[in-house]
């Protein structure tokens, strides 16, 4: 079956997300996070593209950018290729890291680049990994709340104010509104990683450990349970963080 063409945006500007091929980590540790930060701002000059915010997580990663003076095809084969080999290097490996196709979507208003802007500093939220957006530490927020290295934050703070500081502080009220903000994803879900799956389940279930959701009362686990199981989590996840048992989970 032929590949269906990418939209393409007026504008150049596009929300892109990256993944790890069958969902598999990408970023082991903060050195790998730095790393690709690095193939960033490498490629960065080299391609002539522009970024305007970007998140890392364990398995994919979100970019808001603009192309340059070659498709972004280009840009992520240069980016993926340089990172890869440092990758597989490092951890003894071999094969594909990436799966083969980034997704895609083309960012036409300054409302829907502003929405996209706050879905992905707000992705580690949502996701249960952080209590506050400022908290995580692989996002473009420090580009803004401390120096930007880089992202194009100027272009972003003028859409507020011409005046800096009011920009910053309209810029940093906007990013942490609460919101139900709809943007592109991969139709099967993102799989959180052990920590980021705990983080969630003690967000949503207001526990310091998982395993303390054993001691709920019945109607209350389930309830619990089911909406992990909607956001994602399997039932050996499941169970193998909060200790109960795979029967019970498959039950509810």
């Amino acid at each position: 079956m032929p590949r269906i063409a990418r939209k393409k945006s007026s504008s150049g500007i596009y929300h892109i997300i990256l993944r790890g091929i069958n969902k598999q980590r990408i970023f082991e540790d903060d050195e790998d996070n730095l790393c690709f930060l690095d193939k960033l701002e490498t490629y960065k000059d080299i391609s002539g593209f522009e970024l305007y915010a970007y998140c890392l997580m364990s398995n994919h990663l979100h970019l808001l950018i603009k192309e340059g003076e070659e498709p972004l095809s280009i840009t992520f084969r240069r980016i993926g290729a340089s990172y890869v080999h440092w990758y597989n290097w490092k951890y003894s490996r071999t094969g594909h890291l990436f799966q083969d196709r980034f997704k895609s979507e083309p960012v036409e208003t300054d409302e829907y680049f502003l929405t996209v802007m706050r879905y992905i500093h707000q992705n580690p939220l949502k996701a249960g990994i952080v209590k506050e957006v400022q908290a995580y530490p692989w996002s473009s927020y420090l580009e803004f709340s401390q120096k930007s290295v880089i992202c194009n934050t100027k272009f972003v703070l003028d859409m507020f104010s011409v005046d800096h500081q009011k920009a910053l502080k309209m810029w940093f009220a906007f990013i942490q509104e609460n919101n139900n903000d709809q943007c592109v994803e991969y139709d099967d879900g993102i799989r959180l990683n052990d920590s980021e799956a705990a983080a969630l389940i003690e967000r949503v279930a207001h526990v310091i450990n998982p395993k303390d959701i054993q001691t709920y009362e019945k109607q209350k686990r389930e309830e619990v349970i089911r909406l992990l199981k909607k956001k994602g989590l399997s039932i050996r996840q499941i169970e193998r963080l909060t200790g109960v048992s795979f029967g019970v989970i498959r039950g509810i």
